[in-house]
């Protein structure tokens, strides 16, 4: 086993590599612009049903949906233009590059993540993402439903999970136990809005900011409570 694989440090993207709650923004305000604020109220709608049937964001499939009744606006074809052209480098936060260049130091960084199988690796590339972590990409449906499946790809003798949702945090080491070092980034709204005191068990460390990393030795990667 190679030095770097002794540890692999997991990243998540949305909220934590980069700023998806701007992008969310960005997106309502070229809906609203084209369609009127009542259709951004309905594609939101429709993307919110689709979360809570399926447990992750798919923009596509919304905007599939969304259509409906608006097939003979011009404006609509150039919806796929912005989604698939987003300029998803300028949302990456600060320091976000940096922090994995760092953790290549001492580790393997490889993006684990949420999502659809067309749109995310499409933002991860256009983000930098992909080069960023050599390649090392996972995006699953339900990310702490397929840890046996990281192991596997990525076989190490400790892991850290470095993300912005606490709860998947503790779902992930219900699982993995004392080999997951979870890591919880207090950014986006998910971070935000997080109830700490019903979170069980709680991150084995927290950090305001992804660029935070830096200022981390190796030992915090492998800390457990």
């Amino acid at each position: 086993m190679s030095p770097d694989r002794k540890l692999v440090v997991l990243l998540d993207v949305d909220n934590t590599l980069l700023d998806n709650d701007r992008f969310g923004e960005d997106l309502g305000d070229h809906i609203e612009e084209a369609f009127g604020a009542d259709q951004r109220a309905r594609y939101w709608a429709i993307y919110g049903k689709i979360r809570d049937e399926y447990g992750y964001a798919d923009y596509l499939a919304a905007l599939q949906l969304f259509r409906a009744g608006l097939d003979d606006d011009p404006d609509l074809l150039q919806m796929s233009k912005f989604l698939l052209e987003y300029p998803f480098a300028e949302r990456v936060f600060p320091k976000a590059l940096e922090a994995i260049a760092y953790l290549k130091t001492f580790s393997a960084p490889a993006v684990l993540s949420d999502g659809d199988i067309v749109f995310q690796p499409r933002k991860v590339q256009r983000a930098g993402l992909w080069d960023a972590v050599e390649g090392r990409v996972m995006i699953y449906l339900h990310k702490e439903q397929m840890l046996d499946s990281v192991q596997r790809h990525y076989p190490a003798e400790h892991y850290a999970m470095v993300d912005d949702k606490p709860r998947l945090l503790a779902k992930m080491k219900a699982v993995m136990g004392d080999k997951l070092t979870t890591i919880f980034v207090r950014q986006g709204h998910y971070a935000l809005e997080a109830d700490m005191s019903t979170i069980e068990p709680k991150p084995d460390v927290t950090i305001e900011r992804i660029g935070d990393l830096l200022a981390l030795d190796r030992t915090a990667f492998t800390k457990v409570a």
